[in-house]
């Protein structure tokens, strides 16, 4: 099972989005911490950096770490007594 699904669909998101504010949140609470630190070096280029190309690189990087995480975590799958039956 994978903790971490939701929270590469909020990033993804989020990102999308521009809610930084949110993403912010999302990078303090993440337990995957190559994420968290893909957020932050993202969010830090967003706010501080006066390079277009060096906030569109760091955006690039975390929408490409969130694209190979989601590839490479195995979904949740219920295990046989969990499933519901139908009756």
């Amino acid at each position: 099972m994978s903790v971490y699904i939701a929270d590469y669909d909020k990033a993804l998101y989020f990102t999308l989005w521009g809610q930084w504010d949110d993403l912010l949140i999302l990078m303090v609470r993440t337990q995957d911490d190559f994420l968290s630190k893909k957020i932050e070096t993202f969010l830090h280029a967003y706010h501080y950096s006066s390079n277009d190309q060096q906030v569109m690189t760091m955006h690039h990087n975390l929408m490409h770490y969130i694209d190979h995480a989601m590839l490479n975590t195995p979904s949740y799958t219920m295990m046989d007594e969990e499933q519901p039956t139908l009756h």
